[in-house]
This record gives structure tokens, sequence and C-alpha cells, in this order.
């Protein structure tokens, strides 16, 4: 059935404050604000590049870089991303110095990637749904129910497919560094527990920025509504969303399982996430720094990795703990929620049929 229906299918610009509601009044000011941080530290974080050295200046940075991370400071992608900046100091005698600006201070995802375009941020960590609006290919990665499970994944993209995808970037002004894990994405809502494709009707869930998860959960029989990571809670809190999708350690850092207790294991999708550099900031850099940076990239990610196994196991154990009620879909139940979402794979991925069929068969 999956490769029948493969291969018959064939925010911000920011608006005037005026005749808006005082909310977007807000959130336009934040990105204002955000937009002028990064311009502010791009501005004197170049300044300080490229010093001659002069007496007693032995230890001063030749570059002193941004990196633009959404997560909180003991998220494990934000604890990799310090690895990441740790490991490129040292290995550059302090000569590369990456300062790492967590908890979305510079920006939501889509914003942060445009400014990686035009290189006011240096290095982001992203994750592929905002992303693949710029780098079509990427959607392949988020089709719904693609992986058997976890080893399923790293076995794609620690292999040739991965470099592949990795390799892909090219006319987009990034340059892609290493896979961070992101585990699996489960609905949760504020309404009822979801045991049957039937239980998702009428739901307004969140999405990230992408067409292809919101017409994923438009097929799914709900209503999709994209919306920055930040504004999720107090829009569960205020009704403006019945519920949202997520992994484990996202669900609880962010809370929101205090507004939102019904959380359905199905695991929809496995989206990895990217460490970038802005093509710009790359280009600047000699061909030394490069290599030692893309090396520290990928030892980061492994440190990444082995602390999202830890970190999810313990977010689960304490949502568990604190009441929420857990559903796991059965796998007859399952079955039909990937079915539903098949026309996905020819709508979005006509193009990358035999990828797909590749990526497909890695998990034979």
């Amino acid at each position: 059935l999956l490769f029948s229906m493969i291969h018959t299918g064939s925010d911000k610009r920011i608006d005037r404050f005026t005749k808006k509601s005082k909310e977007e009044a807000v959130k336009g000011k934040r990105n204002i604000l955000a937009a002028g941080l990064i311009l502010a530290l791009s501005a004197s974080v170049w300044g300080c590049q490229s010093r001659e050295k002069g007496a007693g200046e032995e230890n001063v940075p030749e570059f002193v870089l941004t990196y633009a991370e959404n997560q909180a400071e003991d998220y494990p992608t934000t604890q990799g991303a310090y690895r990441f900046a740790e490991l490129v100091k040292q290995r550059t005698g302090g000569k590369v110095e990456i300062l790492i600006n967590a908890e979305g201070i510079l920006g939501d995802e889509r914003t942060v990637i445009e400014q990686l375009q035009f290189g006011g941020v240096d290095f982001a960590r992203v994750s592929l749904s905002p992303l693949s609006e710029f780098v079509p290919e990427l959607n392949v990665l988020q089709l719904p129910y693609l992986y058997t499970g976890a080893e399923h994944m790293w076995k794609v993209l620690e292999g040739e497919i991965g470099d592949s995808f990795l390799g892909s970037f090219e006319g987009s002004s990034l340059v892609a560094l290493s896979w961070y894990d992101a585990g699996a994405r489960n609905f949760y809502n504020s309404v009822r527990p979801i045991e049957k494709l039937e239980d998702m009707k009428g739901l307004t869930i969140r999405v990230q920025e992408s067409e292809l998860m919101s017409d994923s959960i438009r097929v799914l029989g709900a209503v999709p509504k994209q919306m920055a990571y930040g504004e999720v809670y107090s829009g569960l809190q205020t009704g403006e969303i019945d519920g949202a999708e997520n992994n484990w350690p996202s669900y609880e850092s962010t809370r929101h399982y205090e507004v939102a207790r019904y959380y359905t294991i199905d695991e929809h999708t496995r989206v990895p996430e990217l460490q970038l550099a802005a093509q710009s900031t790359w280009d600047k850099l000699p061909e030394e720094y490069r290599i030692i940076i893309t090396q520290c990239a990928k030892e980061s990610a492994r440190y990444e990795r082995s602390l999202w196994k830890e970190r999810e196991a313990q977010s689960e154990q304490n949502i568990r703990e604190a009441g929420c009620i857990i559903t796991e879909l059965s796998k007859e139940e399952k079955s039909r929620f990937q079915a539903a979402v098949m026309p996905m794979y020819g709508k979005y991925c006509s193009d990358y049929v035999d990828m797909i069929d590749r990526i497909v068969a890695e998990g034979r």
C-alpha cells in the first residue's frame, strides 16, 4: 500500500500595527527587538574579528560568533551547543569563540533561519519543519510514519542517505554541519484522550511553520494552526488551540502538560534537527577552522544524542508521575492514522520516490 500510494501520487513579515490585535502588536515588537539584538550582536561580533596580534593579545579570539537556540538552558540541544562551543574554542586555541544565545532570545526558528541567510546569526540549531520551506528535499525526512523506530532513523542519517541530505543545501546560503536528535513527536491536547482516528476530529492543533505538517493534520480530521513555539502555552491556556504535538522533553520543559494533560503516543514523526552555519560566515573562516568546526559539530551531536536518551526517559517518568493521561495507539489504530496521511507522500515528495524507497528499505 505504501509504495503504490507513493508512486501514484504525483513569520515573518511584521505587519503594520494598525488594524491588528493587541496580541499581534506585542508579537511584532518582540520580533523587532529580536532583530535589533541580532544586528547589534552581529555588528559587535564581526568588529572583533581578524584583529592583528600585538603584545599581550595572544589569547584574543580572531572570531567571536553567535549561535541561536530556542530551547531552555538545560535542554539537550542547548547543552549540545555549549559542548560544540567549548570544543571549538579548545581546538582553535581560543581563536574562535562561539556565544550561545538560548531560550529564543534571537527570535523564533524561521526568523533565525532568515538571519542565517544574510549573516545576522552565525550558527544555529533548527528543526527541519521550518527549514524545509527553504530546502524542500527535507520534507522527505518529515513524512509521517516514515520510520519503524529510532534505530531505523539513525541508520539512515548516519549513512550515505544522511550525507546526501547534508549536501543538499547548495544555493540556500546555509551550511549543514550535523544531525541532532529530537525524538519522536506525539499529539497532546486539553480536550480528550486520542484513542482512535475519530478523536482527532475538530481539534485545533498547533503545528510548526510547515505546510506538510498542516496538511497532515487536516487529513487526520483536525484543524492546523501555525504558531510560534513560545506562544503555545498561552494558546492552550486561553483555548486558542486545543493541542499540539511534540516529544516528551519539550512537553515537560515548556510545562504544556499543565494545560494539556492528554498525551497520545503515536510517534507520527521522528524529525531530526540540524546544526547550521551561515554561508557568509563559513566563507570568511580559514579552511583550518572549517575542518575543526565540522569535527566539533559532529562530536557535539553524539554528546547531544546521549543526553537526549537520558532526558527523554526522565521526562516521560516525570509526566506520568504528574498524573497526565497517557494513551498509546494500538497497532491497528496506528495503521489507520498511517493510511490517512499517505496522500502527503505523493503531494510533497513525488520527486523523491527513489529516496523514500531507499529509506523504507533501510528499516527492513
